[in-house]
Parts: C-alpha cells; sequence; structure tokens
C-alpha cells in the first residue's frame, strides 16, 4: 500500500545555521551558500520559485532560473509580455523562493522589481544558444495557441530565416531581465524535529540589515 501523504516527513539533521557564523549582509550570505550549493554540484542549482502578484493581489508563482546576483540584488531573464510580466507591470513586487533540499535549505527573498538595462539585456540575450534566442524570439509567452504543431511550424519557419547566421536572431523588444532588489531575506535550515532554523534579514531605512531569529 502506499504511504499516506500525511505520514512523508523527513528529520532534517545535516547542519544548523547561528546568529554568530552568517555574514552581516544577507547577499555576501547568499553568496556563501550560492557556492556550498555549487560544490555539492546540485541539479538546476539555479532553479527558484518566483512569486509574483496582479494589483488586486492575485497571485501566481511558477520555476524560473537565476541569471545573476550582486548587491544589488537578483536577475532573471522573461518575456516582458508574458503572464508574470503584465503582473509585474500591474505590481512590481516578488518574492523569490530557492529549496535545495540535498542542503536541507531554503532562502526566501522578498523584494522591489525593475528592469534591468537593454544593454544587459542584450548582452544575456546574445550569449544563449541559438535555439534558445530563437525560442523566445518566436513564442508567444502564456499566450493561448491554436497547437504544439502551429508553434513548431513558426519555430521552424524562423529558423530557415536565420539559417544563415545565428548572429541574425535579434532580441526582441519585449524580451528582457529584471533585478529583484530585496528589502527581506530568510534562510532556513532544517533541524531535528521541525526545530528548524529561521534567520531573518530586514532592510533599513538607512540601507543596513537587522537581524532576526524566527520561530520555525
Amino acid at each position: 500500500m502506499d504511504q499516506r501523504i500525511a505520514d512523508i516527513r523527513i528529520n532534517y539533521s545535516l547542519r544548523s545555521l547561528s546568529e554568530n557564523e552568517v555574514a552581516a549582509d544577507p547577499i555576501e550570505q547568499f553568496g556563501q551558500w550560492w557556492q556550498e550549493a555549487r560544490q555539492s554540484e546540485l541539479l538546476e542549482v539555479n532553479a527558484m520559485t518566483l512569486a509574483t502578484a496582479s494589483a488586486d493581489g492575485v497571485p501566481s508563482a511558477r520555476i524560473v532560473l537565476l541569471k545573476g546576483f550582486s548587491p544589488k540584488g537578483f536577475v532573471f531573464f522573461t518575456n516582458y509580455e508574458s503572464f508574470k510580466g503584465k503582473q509585474l507591470a500591474e505590481n512590481p513586487k516578488a518574492c523569490l523562493v530557492f529549496f535545495w533540499k540535498e542542503l536541507e535549505r531554503q532562502v526566501r527573498i522578498t523584494g522591489l522589481v525593475q528592469k534591468v538595462s537593454e544593454e544587459e539585456s542584450e548582452e544575456y540575450f546574445h550569449s544563449r544558444p541559438a535555439g534558445s534566442r530563437l525560442g523566445a524570439a518566436v513564442s508567444p509567452q502564456s499566450n493561448v495557441i491554436s497547437s504544439r504543431e502551429w508553434l513548431e511550424e513558426k519555430y521552424a519557419a524562423a529558423e530557415k530565416e536565420v539559417s544563415k547566421s545565428a548572429k541574425n536572431i535579434e532580441r526582441p523588444e519585449h524580451w528582457g531581465g529584471y533585478l529583484v532588489r530585496p528589502v527581506v531575506m530568510e534562510f532556513w535550515q532544517g533541524r531535528p524535529s521541525r526545530l528548524h532554523d529561521r534567520l531573518e534579514y530586514t532592510l533599513k531605512e538607512n540601507g543596513e540589515w537587522d537581524l532576526h531569529r524566527l520561530a520555525p
């Protein structure tokens, strides 16, 4: 008999997380965890949940890929005319969540969203494989389409048009990057008996960060 869903659980016990061992800046702390996650060779280590909401508060979430981070924040790329792009235009706030289950860790990032520069979008777009660039150019992301065949025919037609040189694949104006500038970041480390470690950074008006421990 299959195990009941309610009985599925893991007792986390790999590591702990203390206020005395974390960096004063949460993005620096993220960088430390990021390096550990990379060194652990996790599959799709840069996969993260992106949660957005419309102007009237209707939420939506999906998995996207982190493509860079710096002291300014966290960057991902998408079609600005997609569903998430429309929600971000209405309500430029978002939440990112990383779950690195092999390390029994989560990171939650809540912040304000803005588009990256045209130059940054251009640079990243042209660093992608030709097939990915072409797919981004031909797909009306989040819109209803008639069939898979329609999409493949549109891709094949575009592929034929640019077959002489991949350099002919131009970045659509409606495609580019977003920067999530964090105002709250939480680092979660699984612990036994669900007494998990949760450390939350909140941004103050002077640009410094407060650090608090949250009850699990």
